[in-house]
């Protein structure tokens, strides 16, 4: 197993050299079949760092790479669940799959937020296997990664190389509170949904 984690921390620093499309290579990649953890943070900080002007491709780079990973996980369980379906009974739903059925936007929105070690790629093959709606998960991940790279990226132009031990020490941290805020921007947004969605009390209804 050491094998493998210095053969990936290897393809890893090779990428690395490769400036933005380096930087998407490995998001792709750490979405989908392999694991960099941190490594496409740290580096997404270190280019923004270097060639502020840039930040926003760079951005982009790692939030389109990390999207194509994951649909390609998506596709792959989902191909595979309608060739197994017919043959196979349709397991019992339980309150977790029950719940994310009618919450998908918001865990995987959550989802995408959270740091590694966080097993991103378990809620890309949950997806494809419930057959959550494409454009709910690809609006979710865009969303929740853009925002992840786009701190990063800002952390980055402003703070500089600096803040690369900054990130090692504090991600946790961060992508909870923005787990937080997200989690309560979406139930006071539902709340107020349904509050103008209630039908009002006619006057003949209160008497």
């Amino acid at each position: 197993m050491s094998h493998v984690k210095i053969l990936i921390s290897g393809l890893g620093y090779m990428l690395s050299r490769y400036g933005g499309w380096g930087l998407f290579t490995i998001s792709y990649l750490d979405s989908s079949f392999l694991a960099f953890p941190i490594i496409n943070d740290l580096l997404l900080i270190n280019l923004a760092s270097k060639h502020p002007h840039k930040a926003i491709l760079y951005t982009l780079q790692c939030t389109l790479g990390s999207l194509l990973g994951a649909l390609t996980l998506y596709y792959i369980t989902r191909k595979g669940r309608n060739l197994l379906s017919p043959r196979t009974p349709q397991p019992e739903k339980t309150r977790v799959r029950h719940w994310i059925e009618h919450n998908d936007f918001v865990s995987l929105l959550v989802a995408s937020l959270l740091p590694p070690p966080t097993p991103f790629k378990v809620f890309a093959i949950m997806s494809g296997a419930m057959q959550i709606r494409i454009s709910r998960f690809i609006f979710a991940l865009l969303i929740g990664r853009g925002i992840r790279f786009a701190l990063e990226a800002w952390v980055g132009v402003f703070y500089g190389a600096a803040a690369q031990s900054y990130l090692r020490q504090n991600i946790v941290w961060l992508s909870l509170g923005m787990v937080v805020v997200t989690v309560v921007a979406v139930v006071a947004y539902r709340y107020a949904k349904r509050r103008l969605e209630a039908p009002e009390e006619t006057p003949e209804a209160k008497e």
